[in-house]
């Protein structure tokens, strides 16, 4: 049985307890939800404990468009290795350690471009949300990351709902139907299948 959102953040405070830190990776293909859910989900837990959780947003480690064009990456951006997979893990790897507060990049869609400090993940926050479409990939340099989650999240949504909410996504970002189409078929469809037949086995599948 899928978990509500009230399921998941009694689940959530439950295995938390005593913690210091927890942190629990929420993965799935584009348009799945994952912005949404983890945001909601944070402030589902931050209305019972208030500033006990928080969102670290995986897409806030894009390489910018400066990095990624010398490399002629930039019509594949969104695919794995266009992602500051490291610079994901080493700030894992502090906000793990909980001994100050850390500074995470947020990536600001309309502009295109990751914004550095965008938030800052302090010390109250002892469950973090961690969202993005490869925390769970098995594949290198991915897999650097699965030990650092205490637990691990899918969202799995049809192909024909990542679709439409792809087209969707970029009729609203200014691309004409034939661009949009062109762009969730032939980019973003790519890296969902992706994520669908590569990710480890999570701890829970949330449909």
């Amino acid at each position: 049985m899928t978990p509500t959102i009230h399921d998941m953040a009694s689940r959530l405070l439950e295995a938390a307890q005593d913690l210091q830190r927890f942190i629990v990776a929420l993965a799935g293909p584009p348009a799945a939800g994952k912005s949404f859910l983890s945001e909601w989900l944070s402030r589902e837990l931050n209305e019972r404990q208030a500033g006990i959780a928080a969102v670290v947003p995986m897409d806030g480690y894009h390489f910018d468009n400066a990095v990624l064009e010398p490399h002629g990456l930039v019509p594949i951006k969104g695919a794995p290795e266009t992602f500051d997979v490291d610079g994901l893990h080493q700030d894992l790897v502090r906000i793990r350690r909980a001994d100050k507060a850390v500074a995470v990049p947020v990536f600001d869609r309309p502009l295109d471009l990751a914004r550095a400090g965008g938030r800052l993940i302090t010390l109250e926050h002892r469950i973090v949300i961690v969202e993005g479409n490869y925390l769970l990939l098995n594949q290198a340099p991915w897999t650097a990351l699965h030990g650092l989650f205490d637990m691990t999240l899918l969202l799995e949504v049809s192909d024909e709902v990542l679709e439409a909410r792809l087209i969707q996504r970029w009729l609203g970002m200014g691309q004409d139907y034939s661009g949009a189409i062109e762009r969730a078929r032939h980019k973003d469809m790519l890296n969902a299948r992706l994520v669908k037949t590569m990710s480890r086995l999570p701890d829970t599948l949330w449909h």
